[in-house]
């Protein structure tokens, strides 16, 4: 099912993004799409403060994987922009079932090596301020989520 949200803020989206944390779950696998600069770190950033992780959230571009372990759940931030479908030798999978949280930018480029179940949000420029995220969840945890918060 999809769902859609309109943020026509920052902080819109930083709020999204703590409420979406409150129904957080261990290995809850959030997906996030959209052009450069379209919210989705800001997203992240939310998500992380919410979890109770105080470190600054960035965008994990070189690094691909970034760990923050002193949150409520473990925080799994990944951004894949730069990764080959191919490329299976850093595990990206393993942290699906680490228990934490995986959340993963550009995760469109990884689609073949996803779980079935998850939540995927597209986030849609509409000016300098207002973004549409349209939210997809595959399984019923995720359904549950989204009927909950949206």
């Amino acid at each position: 099912m999809e769902y859609k949200y309109t943020s026509k803020s920052v902080d819109d989206t930083l709020r999204l993004a703590e409420n979406l944390e409150s129904e957080k779950f261990p290995n809850m696998v959030i997906c996030l799409e959209g052009e450069l600069g379209s919210g989705k770190t800001v997203f992240t950033k939310g998500f992380a403060t919410a979890l109770g992780i105080e470190e600054t959230i960035t965008s994990p571009t070189f690094t691909i994987i970034k760990e923050y372990l002193n949150g409520e759940l473990p925080l799994y931030h990944m951004d894949v922009y730069r990764l080959e479908e191919a490329e299976d030798d850093i595990g990206i999978t393993d942290y699906f079932h680490k228990g934490g949280v995986t959340i993963i930018e550009w995760a469109d480029n990884i689609k073949d090596k996803l779980p079935k179940e998850r939540l995927e949000i597209k986030f849609k420029v509409i000016d300098e301020n207002t973004r549409i995220l349209l939210f997809e969840a595959y399984g019923e945890k995720y359904e549950e989520l989204c009927n909950a918060v949206l």
